[in-house]
């Protein structure tokens, strides 16, 4: 089992103080044996764990800063939503982020929920079908521009490139992982297109839903085992340890190779979480 570390919660600090301890808390992830940092792509602080008003920053400018403070760790939004940037701008993003991270990046992508930073930014917020539909064409808009063939046009229902140019191409294609668990679009969407999913649907539901993304392999003649299982805890690992680690196995027990945790909103020491984590936890697991 793999561990990722998810920052969430930029409340505790001060302007001044939250470049430094972003990038603390990322150098102690690497350095105890995190494999992942991830970042919440929002606008807005979300509002089941802070107020909107709270402070948050942009994902890929924080990644980008990221990836000139770390050395192995690998980096990602965990997800982007898909109606935040242009298919086409959000490939160069990645990209770039990519290139400068020399190789440590995976591209998270979900279908997007946040309804309020939408209507307050003034970005379109279409039904979940159409949603989709704009996920799955950027999927595919990622994959050509990740080719061999790069800088042909691509047409698709909700998005029309007339060339799809993207110099440099990133040092291998980021891995793509898609979270959410709707069962009838995104699990399908998962299985066709995605090298990995992330999901943060309690345990009680996983083994229901990880049938059906077999069932949807099938469907689309994809081998369910190159599809890596990941989930997102929000838990208080430290609040019993005994649990927590029964916890990982439990996922682990379903095939779930990758788990993401996180300072609790309002935690002060974001840094002291990840080396605790390290001294009390990590050596447990990997036992």
């Amino acid at each position: 089992m793999d561990l990722g570390l998810h920052y969430h919660d930029f409340l505790s600090f001060p302007p001044e103080r939250i470049g430094t301890t972003i990038a603390a808390t990322a150098r102690a992830a690497e350095d105890v044996g995190f494999t992942l940092f991830t970042v919440a792509d929002h606008m807005f602080q979300m509002e089941m764990i802070g107020r909107a008003e709270d402070p948050f920053l942009e994902s890929y400018t924080t990644l980008g800063f990221l990836a000139g403070q770390t050395k192995s760790i690998t980096l990602a939004a965990l997800v982007t939503a898909v109606t935040y940037r242009h298919p086409g701008v959000l490939v160069k993003a990645m990209t770039t982020l990519d290139v400068l991270a020399e190789g440590r990046t995976i591209l998270g992508l979900g279908a997007a929920w946040y309804q309020r930073e939408h209507d307050a930014l003034g970005i379109p917020f279409p039904p979940a079908a159409i949603r989709l539909e704009r996920l799955e064409e950027t999927l595919r808009i990622c994959r050509q521009m990740w080719s061999d063939d790069h800088d042909g046009p691509f047409e698709g229902k909700h998005f029309r490139l007339a060339e799809t140019i993207c110099q440099p191409q990133p040092l291998r294609p980021p891995p793509i992982l898609i979270g959410g668990s709707g069962e009838r679009r995104l699990l399908r969407i998962v299985a066709q297109y995605a090298d990995i999913w992330n999901t943060t649907d309690g345990l009680s539901r996983l083994p229901g839903k990880v049938e059906v993304l077999r069932r949807h392999c099938a469907s689309v003649d994809r081998d369910f085992s190159q599809i890596r299982l990941t989930a997102s805890t929000f838990v208080d690992p430290f609040s019993n340890v005994d649990v927590f680690l029964r916890l990982v196995d439990s996922y682990a027990e379903l095939g779930f190779t990758l788990l993401t945790v996180g300072p609790l909103p309002g935690r002060t020491d974001p840094v002291g979480f990840v080396e605790r984590f390290g001294e009390d936890i990590l050596p447990r697991i990997s036992d």
